[in-house]
């Protein structure tokens, strides 16, 4: 039986792990940064000289920058918001761009008005900006959060600074400690009232699929898939359906399209792959709303739980993560009792783990459609009774100790992986880093 103050908690941290998010945010808070640059010099710098955390390179450097064909990745956010970014309007900064912005932002690319290189700070979320223009300087930090200034200055004049203080919030834990046990209890017993923000999300999630199968986004997979193809080569059963779905929403984000998605822990495709294919097996299969709803809270937070095992930086692709939530949630779906949904959490984490993160991309949904397929094959094999053996590499009998094996991994044991996979990112032929 769980108290009223542990229900209360978690409801607080699953409000705050739950938020709308619009595709493309790293590379617009990269134009942000030069755009506040800019504005500080007075005008357009002659030379951009950009420091980026791991995060923010892989999650920019092959993302089309607000869905512009041709823009892709790091080189144009910094030119974008060099020639044409106004850092008023926050993340919304290239909101009005014109033909000839694009045309001035092509010719700064061409003439490699621009540097970038990894940063070496301890934030996921970290940009540092140096713009030159004659002989003023301005410098720009952005870190913790993507539209966070926590170092402004211009020339030998300090506007902001505020790295001290953020030094400080570093490493603050959240004072909920989860584990399965804590996460069943409070699925199966909170208020259905309280967690119905969790559908909202999910029907959002949803209209942003129906986006992709109506128009053309990324690789178009999750359309494909819907379309004759699924008809003719896969059957229109339920299995094929969650996988349609759910590719069709990673699909719109990874375009770069402006349209809000529900997010997990900061990751849009976390939340549509925690969330559509729970959605979609509960609709095709007519289970109650009070049963989607504690499932979605299941998949919701077993995903947390693991991110806060894995701390801020992962070597782990998200579909992972998310995939084993909706694992979870999937296989209480088909009416698991706990000892089964857990069976599904160590098929899920047996079947992935080892996928890394090669940054965000369009051929992410590629990921995502693996990840699903596993997570409906993993909840249908506990509903039959079998599991994982402990004897079979990182699973153990304690599903907790399972999911910690597979925290273990991407927090440390594959850092080297990590780092060679942005070195081969950052030295590509078409990037510039010096």
């Amino acid at each position: 039986m769980i108290s009223k103050i542990q229900i209360n908690k978690i409801l607080r941290l699953l409000r705050e792990s739950v938020t709308p998010t619009v595709g493309g945010t790293e590379p617009l808070a990269i134009a942000l940064a030069v755009a506040k640059a800019k504005e500080l010099l007075g005008d357009v710098p002659e030379k951009v000289v950009a420091k980026l955390s791991p995060r923010i390179i892989k999650n920019s450097a092959s993302v089309l920058v607000r869905g512009i064909e041709g823009m892709v990745g790091i080189p144009s956010a910094i030119a974008l918001g060099a020639v044409a970014g106004d850092a008023s309007k926050g993340l919304e900064c290239l909101e009005n761009l014109t033909d000839e912005d694009l045309g001035k932002a092509r010719q700064f690319i061409a003439e490699r008005r621009y540097s970038m290189r990894p940063s070496h700070s301890f934030e996921l979320i970290y940009i540092e900006v140096e713009a030159s223009l004659g002989e003023h300087t301005a410098r720009v930090i952005i870190a913790k959060e993507c539209t966070r200034f926590i170092c402004l200055k211009i020339d030998n004049k300090v506007l902001v600074d505020e790295r001290y203080t953020l030094a400080q919030d570093y490493n603050r834990c959240h004072e909920t400690e989860l584990n399965m046990q804590l996460i069943w209890d409070f699925s199966t017993e909170v208020p259905l009232e309280q967690i119905q923000f969790l559908l909202d999300g999910a029907l959002q999630n949803r209209k942003v699929a129906e986006m992709g199968f109506q128009g053309d986004y990324g690789l178009n997979l999750g359309k494909m898939l819907k379309g004759s193809f699924e008809e003719r080569i896969v059957g229109q059963d339920v299995m094929p359906r969650l996988v349609s779905y759910t590719c069709a929403a990673c699909d719109v984000r990874m375009s770069g399209t402006r349209v809000p998605v529900s997010s997990i822990c900061g990751s849009g495709n976390q939340g549509i792959a925690a969330t559509l294919p729970v959605l979609v097996f509960a609709e095709g299969n007519c289970c109650s709303n009070a049963k989607l709803l504690r499932a979605l809270a299941l998949s919701n937070l077993v995903i947390i739980y693991i991110r806060q095992l894995l701390g801020q930086m992962s070597s782990h692709c998200s579909c992972v993560i998310s995939s084993t939530g909706s694992a979870c949630a999937l296989a209480y779906l088909v009416g698991c009792d706990y000892d089964k949904v857990c069976a599904a959490i160590k098929n899920q984490i047996a079947s992935l783990v080892g996928m890394v993160c090669d940054g965000a991309k369009p051929s992410c949904t590629l990921k995502l459609s693996t990840g699903v397929s596993s997570a409906m094959q993993s909840a249908m094999m506990a509903k039959e009774g079998i599991c994982v053996s402990s004897t079979d590499g990182i699973i153990e009998d304690s599903v907790d100790r399972s999911i910690d094996n597979l925290a273990n991994i991407g927090r440390d044991a594959i850092l080297e992986n990590d780092s060679m996979i942005l070195r081969i990112m950052t030295e590509k032929e078409d990037n510039v880093i010096s």
